[in-house]
């Protein structure tokens, strides 16, 4: 059943990437490349007053990376930086198997990608934006 589900969402943001274009009013954005694939996407998000007021991504990779990038945006737009900085610690740690079913209720959609940390080759296509967007948010 999880299985399935992991399955569905990845398709649908693959095939329907809400997040994936370009953001021209964009006051925050940074690359990020996975260099053992050639993941690779460019983050863009507009945060004033310390919330992420809006997001969206660039770029070319597998369809576990494009899909974490678009779930991640759709957590966080919306939320104060610190939330989104404490989110993707919880995605982190969710990957390394040490989320909690409380804390993997709080990442919603994202909580589907957990059997990610039983396949090492495919983690650093799931965190990709998370690292991402956690460098970009912390030099702020």
């Amino acid at each position: 059943m999880a299985n399935t589900f992991y399955n569905e969402i990845l398709i649908d943001h693959n095939q329907n990437p809400y997040h994936k274009h370009e953001l021209p009013d964009a006051n925050m954005t940074l690359a990020g490349v996975n260099p053992s694939c050639g993941d690779e996407i460019n983050l863009q998000l507009k945060v004033e007053d310390g919330v992420i007021r809006d997001g969206a991504f660039e770029g070319d990779g597998c369809a576990i990376s494009q899909a974490s990038a678009d779930i991640m945006l759709d957590l966080i737009v919306g939320k104060p930086v610190e939330e989104a900085i404490r989110l993707s610690g919880l995605f982190l740690k969710m990957i390394r198997g040490e989320c909690s079913a409380e804390e993997l209720d709080e990442l919603e959609e994202a909580g589907a990608l957990e059997d990610i940390s039983h396949m090492p080759a495919r983690v650093k296509c799931a965190v990709l934006g998370w690292h991402t967007m956690k460098e970009m948010l912390k030099k702020k």
